[in-house]
């Protein structure tokens, strides 16, 4: 009993590390194996940590005291309307990738925190990323990379992701509210089935240049406020109201019913867009997918379609049709060089 006690003993001691099996002194490395003691850095505090329940009631926190700061009469009436709320899937988006992330921060993409890899290798790209953060109060966390595959799930991320916030939407009549509130007729951009999020943000870019108020898209089958978006949109979104509405043609009716006029670009329209006169008058430009164009019900809510001359090519890309029809509403308002 005491012999194989003793070998146990032995065997311990040696899984230990400080001796051999045979009881010698093990030698050291001579500090070569120093990296191998190195700690992964302070622990973030627990409403940091991704997945934590702390970081998730903080998270939750966050989310009710920016709506309750619009008032909760105004939230309330969102609820009812089922506008201005983030859709189903349009919860934090996550951005992988050195020249991805560096390129959102510097299109001052809205972030709630920059993810960087333990002992990653650093580059300008990495240290650029960081001091964009720490120039607009950004959490910079290092994370594991299992982490962050989990986070990314599974992009290349090349140990930098970037947290980006949910996007609010308004509702569609405070367009035409901000509009009153310039004491300008309004002018509106309504999209019909466009799904690319660089058209989104590129029609915002236009109508923000052209003196529009806003840009209304329907709640399902089309592209959102994304990552993608807003760098389209050159930060424009950050000054340029995105509504949202359930049904698009319905809340094209409720814009008429506000002495609006909706005016649909299709190639089959009866009027030049030049010769739109009621571009001066309170209006919603409508646009239609690159593809399929107008769909019926839109169509048919329209006051009249309008056609862009394109000469022999078959299509126009939204954004370029929708920045097309800006220039000529805004040239007709005296609100851009003739």
């Amino acid at each position: 009993m005491s012999g194989s006690g003793s070998s146990r003993g032995g065997q311990s001691r040696a899984r230990r590390g400080g001796v051999t099996k045979k009881g010698k002194p093990r030698p050291g490395t001579g500090g070569h194996g120093k990296r191998r003691l190195e700690g992964k850095g302070p622990t973030p505090p627990a409403h940091l940590r991704p997945g934590h329940p702390a970081q998730r009631r903080a998270a939750q926190k966050a989310v009710s005291a920016a709506r309750s700061g619009g008032g909760a009469a105004q939230a309330g009436a969102d609820r009812d309307h089922g506008v201005g709320q983030p859709r189903r899937g349009d919860g934090p988006e996550m951005i992988a990738g050195r020249n991805a992330v560096l390129e959102a921060l510097q299109a001052k993409v809205p972030a709630t925190a920059l993810y960087v890899a333990y002992r990653t290798d650093s580059d300008d790209r990495i240290r650029a990323a960081v001091r964009l953060a720490a120039d607009v109060g950004l959490a910079v966390l290092e994370s594991g990379r299992g982490d962050l595959d989990r986070l990314t799930q599974g992009a290349v991320h090349q140990g930098l992701a970037l947290r980006v916030r949910p996007y609010q939407y308004v509702h569609p009549d405070d367009l035409i509210a901000l509009a009153a509130d310039a004491a300008q007729p309004p002018l509106i951009v309504a999209l019909d089935g466009v799904t690319d999020p660089r058209n989104l943000g590129a029609i915002v870019r236009s109508a923000a240049a052209f003196g529009g108020h806003g840009v209304l898209i329907p709640g399902r089958r089309s592209a959102g406020v994304t990552a993608g978006a807003w760098k389209a949109s050159a930060g424009t979104l950050a000054r340029l109201p995105v509504a949202q509405a359930p049904n698009l043609a319905r809340a094209l009716a409720a814009y008429q019913q506000a002495g609006l006029f909706v005016v649909g670009l299709s190639a089959k329209g009866g009027t030049d867009i030049r010769d739109l006169k009621i571009a001066e008058s309170p209006l919603v430009l409508v646009v239609g997918s690159e593809g399929r164009g107008l769909s019926r019900v839109v169509a048919e809510r329209c006051d009249l379609l309008a056609r862009i001359p394109i000469g022999a090519a078959e299509s126009l890309n939204a954004s370029v049709a929708a920045g097309i029809a800006l220039y000529e509403a805004a040239r007709r308002r005296g609100t851009s060089a003739p």
